[in-house]
Formats: structure tokens, sequence, C-alpha cells
């Protein structure tokens, strides 16, 4: 089991008095204003790991039960039954990249890179949704800003596709064909391949309690297969969605939802540690500062520099990678 450590910040001249270190990704450093977000969601500023004094006055070390990075956020789970969880949040607050450390009473002062869906899903003006060519009648999404695309998927009836990549998918599933590929070996086989990418899902077309009137298979003998299949596969969840109409939806919103978490991913990936070569970061140790550039005036410069970018939406991570790789130190174009 590893610790979470807490120690004074040795720099006399930083408003930030203490450091705090999380074992994940080689190892993070940040600089906060207090030893835990009891009242308030603290400040943090992420410094390179070598800034971790050789020998340190630690002010406290807690055993972690489990610190997982989800998308732009942290999650930890301190072994101790009091003040045991809290996030670690990767977000921006007034145009600037922001870390928060906020814990469940804290957290509507700081919440992840994330967006609750409304009408549309995620809050998506498009979304692009790949189809196996193998699913016959398949969902249309009708009412929806998606384009979908057939073509063969290497698991799953509908995935999404980042740089050539399957990211997520979701497997379609009757409740008789359900209970006929329990049965005969061939959901174990599909499982065992959704669960290899980061974000998959089979959704039933039915309710779970239809699994209990099925009379040509001893209902029992498939509640203990579903079950054996979530534990042995607990991150490819199966759900059951009552109708077609239901699955569809539900389908589309995870899809939208992982859409979101891919391009999250990306984002928090590239603010998780500040480059020291880059001379300065996107992140202040005292608060936020200059506002960044907007969307439109980034697009502007894409295009005079031959860059190809989308006459509207969110631009990629790596048109915003390139814009400050070109503009070093600076907060406005």
């Amino acid at each position: 089991m590893v610790d979470l450590v807490i120690a004074r910040n040795p720099d006399q001249g930083s408003s930030l008095p203490f450091l705090l270190r999380l074992p994940i990704e080689g190892g993070l450093v940040f600089r906060t204003s207090g030893t835990w977000p009891r009242t308030k969601a603290l400040f943090c500023y992420p410094v390179p790991a070598d800034e971790w004094p050789t020998d340190p006055d630690v002010v406290e070390r807690v055993a972690l039960r489990s610190c997982v990075r989800r998308g732009a956020a942290i999650d930890l789970v301190l072994d101790r039954s009091r003040e045991s969880r809290s996030q670690i949040v990767f977000t921006k607050a007034r145009g600037r990249d922001i870390v928060f450390w906020q814990s469940p009473r804290t957290r509507k002062q700081a919440r992840p890179q994330v967006r609750t869906p409304t009408a549309r899903a995620a809050g998506l003006a498009e979304l692009t949704i790949i189809v196996d060519s193998h699913e016959r009648y398949a969902y249309k999404f009708p009412g929806r800003q998606i384009t979908t695309v057939t073509r063969p998927l290497t698991c799953g009836d509908y995935g999404l596709v980042d740089e050539d990549r399957l990211v997520a998918s979701v497997e379609r599933k009757s409740l008789s064909d359900l209970v006929s590929s329990l049965t005969n070996g061939t959901l174990r086989f599909a499982m065992a391949e959704l669960a290899a990418i980061p974000r998959a899902a089979v959704v039933v077309e039915d309710r779970y309690s239809s699994v209990f009137k099925g009379g040509w298979v001893r209902p029992a003998v498939v509640a203990d297969g579903l079950a054996e299949l979530q534990v042995r596969y607990p991150n490819v969840p199966i759900v059951f969605c009552e109708t077609r109409a239901l699955a569809e939806e539900w389908t589309y919103r995870f899809l939208a939802a992982s859409h979101q978490w891919v391009e999250d991913d990306a984002a928090a990936r590239e603010r998780m540690i500040p480059n020291p070569s880059a001379g300065a970061t996107n992140l202040v140790e005292t608060g936020p500062g200059p506002t960044e550039p907007t969307t439109a005036q980034v697009r502007a410069w894409a295009r005079a520099t031959g860059v190809a970018v989308p006459d509207r939406g969110k631009l990629r991570p790596e048109v915003w990678a390139a814009w400050r790789e070109a503009h070093p130190g600076s907060g406005d174009v």
C-alpha cells in the first residue's frame, strides 16, 4: 500500500505553505494551501517531482487505498475512517487552467472538466458513431446531431474511434440474444474483447425482470451467468434499458460521454505536469492570471499558419498545444 504525503514547503517565499505528493503518473507533486479540503476546495500548483525535498518536513502521511486518474480528475481514497475521500481536479477558472483539491463537502466549488447532459448528450453539437457492418436493424439515432459510419468493428456494435483506435464500444443485445450467447459461451469472449478497450458496455433491450420469465433456460442459470460475468469484467457494465428506444438513447449518451472523456483525458494529460523547459506554464501559483485566447482566435491563427481546423465546435488538443508552443509564456494572442 502506498502513501499520500504532505510536507512543509521549504520555499519561504511561496504563498502555498505545503507540498502534496501522489504516487501516480510517475509521481506528482503539488504546492497547496492546506493539508485537507475541509471547508473549501484548496488551490494546487503542479511542480516537477524533483521539487520534493530530499529531507522533507512531513506533516502527514496516510496510506492510500486507491489513487486513480479518471479523465480530468484524480480520485483519492485514504485508509482511514474519516475524511477518506477527495479529488484532485484539473479544471478552468476565468479562462485559465487551474487545479483544485476538493472533498465531498467542497465538491460544488470545483468540478471536473465535464458538462451535464441536456437535450444534446454532453452538450455536443456533433458526434460520429461507427456502426458495425454486421449489425442488423441498426440504431438510426433520430433527431440527434450525429453522423453514422458503417464499417467493421473489432468488438461491439456501436463505437467511437480516435486516431484510428477504438476507444469506446457498445454491444447491443435483445433478451433472447443475451440468453443464447450467455449459454453457448460467446458472450464471455465478447466481454473479454470489450474489456480490452478504454470504455465499453453491453446494453440489453429489455428489463432485468424478464430474465426470470424465460422458459427455455432456467432463470437461475442466466442470473448466475450474468453476475459471474460482471465480477469477471467489472469495467464492462451490462445495462438493462427496458425497450429498444431506451437502449438506443442510452447508447447515444454513453458514446457522447465517452467522446467527452477522450477529450478531457488528453487535455488533462497535457497539463498534468508542468514542463520546465517551456519556461512558463499555464498554471500560476497565486491564482488565475491573464485569460487564454478564445477558440475563434486560435482557429484564426491555425488557418493563417496552414493548420486544418473545423469551421465550428471545439478544437483538437493538439491545435491548442501548437498555439502554446508558438506563443511561449503568453496568455494572450
